[in-house]
């Protein structure tokens, strides 16, 4: 899953991405100033800290995906219609959707210079699955055939140390049998998850180690200048690879990462050409990006959802399905939209957004706006008197959560606290260790163009183990109606099973979906040609020195 920290799709998560994270100073003291390694001056881009560290198997929001999105080159990415086409892959074949034969391009070569290997990724997608490296992007592996031998659940024990499923055929050349049918498996692969690892990632123990988690070795575009620690440094230095087989930027070869705290600064900075891209624009600056920064202001379709989620497992003031009902025909998402984000979101009536195959047009009945309806239905489920609202302080999202919980006071009744966590990593910390009770901003990216990706990581019953489930929902028919779409002979006759899934989610409501999300993003002077991709991830090839 992709969580997104910012106030847009992705780093903003990204939830989406989950969007929530922090204030502060982060990275603006490193204004300006050239990456290691001397005189090209970088391309700077702001993100929030990632989560955890850089380990492509263990990263499951967005500001650590982009940053891994610039060291690795996945197996697909996606053309304008959102089909898979071959990246990294030579070749991705099957002829039943459940054994697949994936064919690697050649001249690939990790950035310490080996070749890259078909073992390589069995190897990485292997470590994923084992529920003893506790990776959080794990349950991506679970059609494979096999991992339920590697990920046999709580309290049981791991009896082997590979997926039956996966077999390498060659050097160049890798099988992937899954456990049952599954046509869109070629579509999932260009995502985090899936990237491969090098030998040099794993120690002696047979664990990814802490060193290649700081300084990991990609086979992408970029490869690092040096380590990077999480919550000491506040820049990650790339350079362009040499080795790289594909396309390369025109006329630069440095680029940075800066990490921020506060988006608004992060703007700020923009504005002062200390930074150059900034993805994740706060609602506030919207309006002045509009009308001071022309062409450099961008307002693009995405494919991400901004929620409000409900912690249904952990506490029970919100286990009443009339309670969430009523609290979602609260708000007022098409004020919120207009208003607080200037027109650049649209009100959420679905589960799964109008960009992608599946949307139907109003289908959330409990997200129109019915205040009278939602207090006599609050009232009558005995909902709580006090609310606690959660978000991340650092993706700019105080204003629509203050504008949620004036919504909730006025036509609910009750006391609504806003509780801002500095960083996006730090709320999602919390989530991961299901210690936080209050209703939580979340915000989704999606990983691959898919209906199903919108359901599956975020609410399927494995999926509160080591998804993206932070709120433990848990509903056999909707699990089942999963696996009918996954295993349907057509893509047409899946999407019709993962509507019906949605159907269950507009009954349970276990999220609220509040907006569908547009990239509101800016360059600096500095920078031309910015493209930003379904994933919410700058196409770094595209971009020039202006």
């Amino acid at each position: 899953m992709r969580v997104t920290k910012g106030a847009q799709i992705v780093a903003g998560t990204a939830l989406l991405a989950l969007a929530v994270a922090a204030c502060g100073g982060g990275a603006t003291e490193q204004s300006g100033g050239n990456a290691a390694g001397g005189g090209d001056t970088p391309v700077r881009m702001e993100v929030g800290e990632p989560q955890k560290g850089l380990i492509s198997t263990d990263t499951t929001e967005t500001e650590g995906s982009e940053v891994l999105a610039a060291l690795f080159e996945p197996l697909v990415n996606y053309d304008e219609s959102k089909k898979p086409v071959e990246a990294a892959a030579q070749s991705i074949e099957s002829t039943d959707n459940t054994v697949w034969t994936i064919k690697l391009k050649p001249g690939y070569t990790w950035h310490n210079g080996e070749p890259v290997t078909a073992q390589n990724y069995v190897d990485a997608w292997n470590y994923a699955a084992n529920q003893d490296n506790a990776q959080g992007a794990g349950y991506f592996f679970g059609r494979i055939d096999g991992y339920k031998d590697l990920a046999p659940g709580e309290g049981k024990t791991v009896a082997t140390k590979a997926m039956k499923g996966l077999e390498v055929v060659d050097d160049t050349t890798f099988k992937v049998t899954l456990a049952a049918p599954f046509s869109q498996f070629k579509t999932m692969l260009g995502y985090t998850a899936f990237y491969p690892m090098p030998k040099a990632a794993f120690g002696a123990d047979g664990k990814v180690t802490a060193e290649f988690g700081e300084n990991p070795i990609g086979q992408g575009l970029f490869k690092m200048d040096k380590p990077y620690k999480k919550g000491t440094d506040q820049v990650i230095d790339m350079s362009v690879y040499d080795k790289y087989p594909g396309t390369k930027p025109k006329n630069w070869t440095k680029l940075q990462f800066k990490i921020y705290t506060s988006s608004e600064t992060a703007f700020q900075d923009l504005q002062a050409d200390n930074l150059d891209i900034h993805d994740s624009l706060p609602a506030s600056a919207i309006a002045t990006a509009k009308a001071s920064l022309g062409e450099r202001y961008q307002d693009q379709p995405d494919a991400g959802i901004g929620y409000i989620g409900y912690p249904l497992k952990y506490n029970p003031e919100f286990q009443n399905a009339d309670v969430r009902k009523a609290i979602s025909m609260a708000i007022d998402r098409k004020t919120i939209a207009e208003t607080v984000f200037s027109g650049t979101r649209a009100p959420a009536d679905d589960f799964i957004n109008p960009a992608i195959d599946g949307y139907r047009q109003g289908a959330c009945t409990a997200c129109a706006y019915n205040p009278a309806e939602a207090k006599s239905l609050y009232e009558k489920a005995g909902g709580p008197k006090t609310i606690e609202l959660g978000y991340n302080a650092d993706g700019g999202h105080k204003e629509w959560i203050e504008a949620v919980a004036n919504n909730l006071r006025a036509n609910l009744g009750v006391e609504v606290t806003p509780k801002p966590f500095e960083k996006f990593a730090n709320i999602l910390d919390d989530l991961d260790a299901k210690k936080y009770k209050g209703l939580f901003r979340l915000g989704w990216a999606i990983d691959y163009p898919a209906a199903e990706n919108y359901l599956t990581p975020i609410f399927h019953t494995d999926a509160a183990k080591t998804g993206s489930n932070y709120g433990g929902y848990s509903n056999k028919e909707f699990d089942d109606l999963l696996a009918k779409g996954d295993q349907a002979p057509t893509p047409e006759e899946g999407l019709k099973r993962y509507q019906e899934a949605v159907d269950i989610l507009i009954k349970d409501m276990p999220y609220i979906p509040v907006y569908f999300y547009r990239n509101n993003s800016a360059a600096s002077t500095k920078v031309k040609n910015v493209k930003i991709n379904l994933l919410n991830q700058v196409e770094w090839a595209s971009v020039e020195k202006a």
